[in-house]
């Protein structure tokens, strides 16, 4: 099961504290999946949905908000053949047009549907919670935490968009709106800022699971950066003790050890006594030990020494022995 199908499940379940909330929310979810149907004077409602948990949460907030009963149909998709649609309709009867005008779906003076979010509807804190929590039930998807970062709510209407959006950035959200073919998708793509809008809807358990694989992942990514630092570490001393003990086999094989300065030939001597220690433990061997800066000049004098002999075309084979 997807991280977004356990995300909605969890959200589904999930009841505003107020009735206002519970107003803002089913506003939305029609908004997102639903449609008016008009036959002369009677009006009717049919919300769409994939997931079984969404329909049921609609189904019983008309009847408990509104005392509409409803009727529930499901088909398989035609061409994946895998999932099912689940429709709520509300057929014709007494109350469907005042819920409507209730949930500001509907003009009761002109006889007409309506596209904007009601004003009054998002005064509260409360509401907008539950209106986001409404839109990303009806068009949301949240990515797998394992992967990219991405939380998105995809709608047909730019106008819903827009406001989805300015409610998202009301709440700290910075929600961004871009186009994908045909849909408007309102995205965050920062982890923090799918954490808060998690919170912010209410899927806590959602949220404690996405920052306990964020967490996990973060330390993941720590441990790779230090084993690969220590790796580069460890490949340029292995490197650099190989240049040396070449060189020094080359100042061995021609002028010599004993007709280099005592410090250098101390040095020479050590390194290739000890050839996988690093420059610091190397100085910790002098008498008087050395620090890393001091062996490091050193040891420069002696790759300068090489490079002129082999400038000169001696020892060409005495570092190879």
């Amino acid at each position: 099961m997807s991280f977004s199908v356990v995300t909605k499940d969890e959200l589904a379940r999930v009841v505003g504290p107020r009735q206002c909330c519970q107003f803002a929310e089913l506003a939305a979810l029609i908004k997102m999946d639903g449609s008016i149907q008009i036959s002369g004077r009677k009006l009717a409602i049919s919300v769409d949905t994939g997931n079984a948990a969404v329909a049921r949460k609609v189904l019983k907030m008309f009847k408990k908000l509104f005392g509409l009963h409803s009727q529930v149909t499901v088909q398989r998709k035609v061409r994946l053949k895998k999932n099912n649609i689940y429709q709520v309709r509300i057929p014709p009867q007494p109350g469907v047009e005042r819920a409507l005008v209730k949930l500001g779906m509907w003009d009761e003076k002109n006889k007409l549907p309506t596209t904007r979010i009601k004003p009054g509807l998002l005064t509260k804190e409360c509401c907008r919670r539950a209106y986001l929590r409404g839109a990303f039930l009806g068009g949301g998807s949240v990515s797998n935490p394992e992967g990219a970062y991405h939380l998105e709510i995809i709608t047909t209407d730019d106008s819903h968009a827009q406001e989805i959006s300015r409610i998202m950035k009301k709440m700290g959200l910075d929600a961004k709106v871009s186009t994908r073919k045909n849909w408007y998708v309102i995205y965050l793509k920062e982890s923090d800022q799918i954490v808060k809008c998690l919170s912010l809807m209410g899927a806590h358990t959602a949220l404690l699971n996405y920052e306990n694989v964020r967490i996990y992942k973060g330390m993941r990514n720590n441990v790779n950066r230090l084993v690969n630092c220590e790796t580069a570490n460890l490949n340029k001393t292995i490197n650099a003790a190989v240049r040396h003990q070449e060189n020094i086999k080359l100042i061995a094989g021609t002028i010599g050890l004993d007709k280099l300065p005592p410090a250098l030939r101390e040095t020479a001597e050590l390194r290739m006594a000890h050839p996988d220690i690093s420059l610091k433990e190397l100085g910790e061997l002098m008498q008087p030990p050395v620090g890393k800066s001091g062996i490091n000049h050193r040891m420069r004098k002696l790759d300068k020494i090489a490079d002129q002999l082999r400038k000169k075309g001696l020892g060409k084979n005495a570092g190879r022995s």
